[in-house]
């Protein structure tokens, strides 16, 4: 049914938590999703990172792609992604060099340029605001821990990561896409407004590297199917309504079921917070999310989809990411 070509579509599951069950449950999941991902097909299995966010379990990408590498056999297993200006170069470089040694050709390393979301946060992590205009200098310097070629550090190793090669993505928020242009990586970038002018400018400033020889575009979208075109929007509520309440209270909260978001009582500003993290979500029917997905693709130019979506039933996500698989294998 999807007639526009795409090498692979992937999965990137950020561990949020429930109402009525707790961060360890959500951990637990994310290891099963990605043992039925697997078996769906699915190309890649990314896990993200998040800070003192109640309602996200994953906090530690690293430590639970290790989980999720050892429960699967074949799948890709990656971050999308650790946020660098979180962390020492050095300690990301080892961390994936562990990673790549025990599971070789299956890990990725997803990088992005996000800091602490409070200034208690960014405190405690012991970084600023500033250390994210750092990223592409940290991002050199990890990459060469891998080649043996950092110069940041004379003298310093990363083990056991020289010399492997697990692969690099950038994501592109802010500068992010003339960076991965720069330094010869694929390239993530969410589905949006601005989507269209940053591929346009990786590609043409894409310069080969040891990491990749031709630009590599990933594009990511939220997207849901259901029986009908109201099921899969009733998929989408209990994010987008955490996601609005993150933005009215502070906080992003554990789902709630749909049924409970449509049954209160709004205020004016929550009710246009939660129309506004609804926008460009993808969803429908098989057929109607394949049309949507084609136009995507063809407007990126996408060389993978990068799917994600979170609802409050897990039965329900399940089917979701079965009937999408579905309509892949049909193209």
């Amino acid at each position: 049914m999807l007639h526009t070509y795409v090498t692979a579509y992937s999965i990137l599951d950020r561990s949020l938590v429930r109402q009525g069950s707790d961060p360890a449950a959500a951990l637990r999941d994310t290891v099963r999703f990605a043992r039925q991902a697997e078996e769906l097909g699915y190309h890649r299995f990314w896990v993200s990172e998040h800070h003192s966010v109640p309602g996200v379990a994953g906090s530690a990408p690293t430590v639970l792609a290790a989980a999720v590498a050892a429960a699967t056999e074949e799948i890709r297993v990656g971050t999308g992604g650790v946020m660098l200006p979180n962390h020492r170069p050095l300690v990301v470089a080892e961390q994936f060099g562990v990673l790549e040694s025990l599971y070789p050709g299956r890990v990725d390393m997803g990088l992005g340029r996000s800091v602490g979301f409070t200034g208690g946060i960014r405190r405690a992590l012991g970084h600023g605001k500033e250390d994210a205009d750092g990223f592409g200098d940290a991002l050199g310097e990890l990459l060469g821990y891998f080649t043996g070629t950092q110069t940041a550090h004379p003298g310093v190793h990363a083990l056991p990561a020289e010399g492997l090669r697990p692969q690099v993505f950038v994501l592109a928020m802010g500068s992010g896409a003339d960076l991965a242009a720069a330094h010869g990586l694929p390239m993530v970038i969410g589905a949006g407004p601005r989507m269209v002018d940053a591929v346009a400018r990786y590609r043409a400033g894409f310069r080969a590297s040891a990491w990749a020889a031709e630009p590599y575009v990933v594009v990511a979208a939220d997207v849901a199917i259901g029986g009908t075109a109201e099921e899969a929007a009733l998929l989408q509520l209990p994010e987008a309504w955490s996601m609005a309440r993150s933005r009215t209270g502070g906080a992003f909260p554990p789902l709630v079921p749909a049924e409970e978001v449509l049954a209160l009582e709004m205020s004016p500003r929550e009710r246009a917070h939660l129309e506004e993290s609804l926008k460009g979500r993808i969803h429908g029917t098989e057929r109607e999310v394949a049309v949507a997905l084609d136009s995507l693709v063809e407007a990126s130019g996408a060389d993978e989809v990068l799917v994600t979506m979170n609802t409050y039933d897990l039965d329900r996500r399940l089917d979701s990411y079965r009937r999408l698989a579905g309509i892949v294998r049909a193209r």
